[in-house]
């Protein structure tokens, strides 16, 4: 599972990021808005840099959690 804490703020950020999380090789992937640091986790077969690859394109960044 990978998880970043991100610059997404609202659902309206969630609907931007959307199409390139869904075309990544994930599972499953969420972002938590509930959480002060919006954490996205995402699940399947991808790589931390896709992810983040993937949140660029759509004018986001993400940073690691470890």
């Amino acid at each position: 599972m990978i998880k970043l804490k991100k610059n997404v703020k609202c659902g309206a950020c969630v609907a931007t990021i959307t199409p390139e999380m869904d075309a990544l090789k994930a599972t499953k992937w969420s972002v938590d808005l509930s959480h002060p640091d919006r954490i996205l986790q995402v699940e399947g077969e991808t790589t931390e840099e896709n992810v983040k690859a993937a949140l660029q394109r759509a004018g986001y960044s993400g940073e690691s959690i470890r």
